[in-house]
């Protein structure tokens, strides 16, 4: 495990140290109830699940999650801590494991302290808690797939405003790889492994499933190895800009 707990620690515990975190919790909760309550028509659909819960999570998470991300290296950079941290007996690996695994946790205490609204769907009715459970599960590993895209463009620069521009912009493209409408708007004439492909790398392809209550093992294998994409590419950066 190396200095992996130790990092973690001090990352996640850092955020608590100053308003961010108690900011973003705040910021999400309030989000999430408004989305749920007023713009998903909670109480008017008259039924016994999170659906209108879930379904504007990636959206919420398109501004949100890069607005943590970007802080993870580009501070590091502007500040020169970086240098500090690289020359400590620390590996890389533990390094942006432990920061990203920190910010992971702050998303998922965040989304844990949206209970009221499944003990709400609860009292209500009877709904599969099955489900609501493997939806929350894929709510916070997308969220682990938004901020890895986070985490590599955060090391890509010092000014944490552009890597915030470039995170959102590249979750973007990913959100909309799954959306109906954009997959509808394909030529008839393209072949159809093609957009099955293009809809594969989609996040609402496999998060929209798992929050429908289809487990399928392999969206969360695709969010899984994705993290892990972003973050060897993270790496690769950091390793790049320190032999420069």
């Amino acid at each position: 495990m190396g200095n992996l707990p130790i990092i973690f620690k001090r990352e996640l515990l850092s955020y608590f140290a100053t308003p961010l975190a108690y900011i973003f919790i705040v910021i999400f909760l309030i989000s999430n109830g408004i989305f749920t309550f007023d713009l998903g028509g909670f109480y008017a659909r008259g039924q016994a699940d999170l659906l209108p819960f879930f379904s504007f999570h990636p959206w919420l998470y398109l501004f949100m999650i890069p607005a943590i991300a970007m802080t993870l290296w580009a501070d590091e950079r502007k500040t020169g801590t970086i240098e500090l941290l690289l020359t400590l007996p620390v590996r890389l690996a533990d390094a942006v494991l432990g920061k990203f695994l920190a910010a992971w946790a702050l998303i998922g205490i965040a989304l844990l302290l949206t209970f009221p609204i499944w003990l709400t769907v609860n009292y209500l009715g009877d709904p599969d808690n099955g489900v609501i459970f493997a939806a929350y599960l894929g709510s916070w590993f997308m969220a682990g797939g938004f901020l890895s895209i986070g985490s590599c463009m955060s090391a890509c620069t010092k000014n944490s405003v552009i890597a915030f521009i470039l995170t959102v912009s590249i979750c973007f493209v990913f959100v909309i790889m799954g959306s109906p409408i954009l997959l509808n708007a394909f030529p008839a004439w393209i072949p159809q492994f093609f957009v099955d492909a293009f809809s594969a790398m989609g996040f609402l392809t496999h998060f929209d499933s798992i929050a429908k209550g289809v487990l399928d093992i392999r969206d969360f294998l695709f969010f899984s190895v994705f993290i892990a994409a972003w973050l060897l590419a993270s790496a690769v950066v950091i390793e790049m800009k320190k032999a420069n």
